[in-house]
């Protein structure tokens, strides 16, 4: 059982202006936020703060949600803290090549108790923690190579509760850090083209196959 507190508490604090360069291009016009968001994997093996964990919790919270049900819950670990160790065999082999530098491990659970669109309300939720660590300079990537059935006994979760993903969180570090065959894959990846899935009207057969 992971020892102190799992729920985070909001808070609100002032973040700088980060200006990031990406090689991505929009079709339409979009902020760029989501151009320069990605999920890298080198980070700097410094611990995030109890005071960050609050600011991304908190972005986090305001996600929309079906019928305003929130089903979700972020526990965590920082780096170097009590639950640090437990919470680092989570990821799968592969992922803790690299994950085991971020400042903090998150697990995000949804509750199937309390919606049926459970799954759906954290992801948005998710989506809101990855933008928000973006405006902060942090970088995130979610994992969902992990042991939900240790993360079950490590966290002692009741079976409503459904571990979705891992996060790593941190600052962003160079991709020498990275391990050859990693370190060519930090880079940002690329999307489908806008007319694969946007339609007026019915979905074209290629796109409903």
């Amino acid at each position: 059982m992971v020892s102190g507190p799992l729920f985070l508490r909001a808070g609100l604090f002032l973040f700088p202006d980060i200006t990031m360069s990406t090689t991505r291009t929009s079709t339409a016009p979009v902020q760029p936020q989501f151009l320069e968001r990605m999920s890298p994997r080198a980070f700097v093996a410094e611990p995030l703060s109890t005071a960050q964990m609050e600011q991304l919790a908190e972005a986090a919270r305001w996600a929309p949600s079906a019928s305003n049900k929130q089903p979700w819950h972020f526990a965590y670990a920082l780096r170097g803290d009590a639950n640090w160790q437990a919470f680092s065999q989570l990821p799968n082999e592969f992922n803790r090549r690299w994950c085991l530098n971020a400042g903090a491990l998150i697990v995000l659970l949804s509750d199937k108790q309390a919606s049926a669109k459970h799954s759906f309300d954290a992801g948005c939720a998710w989506g809101y923690l990855a933008l928000q660590a973006h405006s902060m300079g942090l970088a995130t990537h979610a994992m969902g190579g992990f042991s939900a059935d240790e993360a079950r006994t490590v966290l002692g979760l009741p079976e409503h509760l459904v571990p979705e993903i891992v996060i790593a969180v941190g600052r962003r570090a160079d991709a020498s850090v990275l391990p050859d065959d990693l370190r060519e894959r930090e880079v940002p990846s690329q999307r489908k083209p806008l007319t694969e899935v946007l339609s007026a009207g019915a979905v074209p057969t290629a796109a409903a196959a």
